[in-house]
């Protein structure tokens, strides 16, 4: 059992080689020993052939295309950086108020986590006039894709100035490491770089002055 065990352990260690070792097994060994055996039996030997591969295909890239496909309707749906006030409007809307921020430091002076870990929101006190709040959800409990939407607020005139809205793939809320099936994993839609940098561009802005 402990050797069991042992093996197990290096394989899962690693992953990508015991992947590549598993497809050429079947490629090479698994997939040939089937269409021998359906020639003998005078079976379809290319019938097969496809069931063996799908024997092996299946329980592991099963989410594969679901997976990639959904990213990118949602990315095409939903993604994407939107200003509803420049910092030059809200000036002018607030004069000199500005100057007068001080940048609040540390940690998010308040969180909320969901229960069921599928949902988290963070919400990080810039300053006395400006929260920035970071939601991350899962959008499916099936499909390893989640939606991560930023918003800069001014909780004074309760209004949203600034929202980022992207799409990653590969990981849940809960288990934001490395995923094993690393070939899912996407961090952004097009372009989302770009937009993640427009909105910390945006809460820097505002952050106002250190002290």
């Amino acid at each position: 059992m402990k050797v069991l065990n042992d093996l197990l352990a290096m394989a899962a260690l690693f992953w990508p080689l015991t992947l590549l070792l598993v497809i050429g097994l079947t490629f090479l060994l698994v997939i040939p020993m089937a269409m021998r055996h359906a020639k003998r039996t005078g079976r379809s030997k290319w019938l097969w052939a496809f069931g063996t591969f799908l024997l092996v295909y299946l329980p592991i890239f099963w989410d594969w295309i679901p997976t990639v496909a959904m990213h990118k309707y949602y990315c095409a749906m939903e993604s994407g950086f939107w200003t509803y006030k420049t910092l030059e409007q809200w000036k002018a809307e607030n004069p000199g108020v500005i100057e007068t921020l001080a940048a609040n430091k540390g940690a998010p002076s308040k969180q909320e986590r969901f229960d069921d870990g599928h949902m988290t929101t963070d919400f990080y006190f810039l300053n006395e006039r400006f929260n920035w709040i970071v939601t991350k959800q899962d959008i499916s409990r099936l499909l390893p894709i989640i939606r991560t939407e930023q918003e800069l607020k001014d909780v004074k005139k309760n209004e949203i100035v600034a929202r980022y809205v992207d799409f990653g793939s590969g990981h849940s809320v809960k288990e934001s490491s490395t995923p094993i099936k690393f070939w899912l994993h996407n961090g952004h839609c097009n372009g989302g770089e770009l937009n993640q940098g427009l909105m910390y561009s945006s809460e820097h802005d505002v952050r106002g002055a250190e002290k």
